[in-house]
């Protein structure tokens, strides 16, 4: 153990202002929020700065891997697997003990639009106009299979 890096954490519905623990030879500090096996926890367990970290890890995937989700070479197919199986578990890492709220889960869908309308592109319509997607049309691609369905 090292005592230079060990802090403590004391999950109560009071207000408690960070204090320390001295055990005599060393002394702890309490901390409001940790980072323990790539998860946030926090006094007041709420999951909105897990949710932000995992949305700007999936930003990092999804900017790694830009040059496969912009190839004309790769069919839509392909690269949905390759969203699957690229950018989704790292947005969606150890949802078990997530409470799914509604503001959590429109920041996830809208994560999960943006990127797909970018790596799936714009649509040409009959007049010569490029648009972008509309999100019954990221559904039909997704085929229902959302991040929140997912989770």
């Amino acid at each position: 153990m090292n005592n230079n890096k060990t802090k403590y954490l004391y999950c109560t519905r009071k207000t408690i202002h960070p204090t320390y623990i001295n055990t005599g030879e060393e002394q702890f500090e309490q901390v409001n929020s940790f980072k323990y096996l790539g998860t946030m926890v926090n006094t007041d367990n709420s999951i909105e700065e897990e949710i932000k970290e995992r949305i700007a890890a999936g930003n990092m995937a999804h900017h790694v891997h830009k040059t496969l989700f912009s190839s004309k070479l790769l069919s839509l197919n392909v690269k949905l697997q390759l969203y699957n199986a690229l950018i989704r578990p790292t947005v969606t890492y150890a949802p078990e003990t997530w409470v799914l709220q509604e503001n959590v889960t429109n920041k996830l869908m809208t994560f999960e639009r943006k990127i797909t309308r970018k790596i799936f592109g714009s649509t040409r319509t009959n007049d010569g106009y490029w648009r972008i997607k509309t999100n019954q049309e990221i559904n039909d691609i997704l085929k229902g299979k959302n991040v929140i369905r997912f989770i």
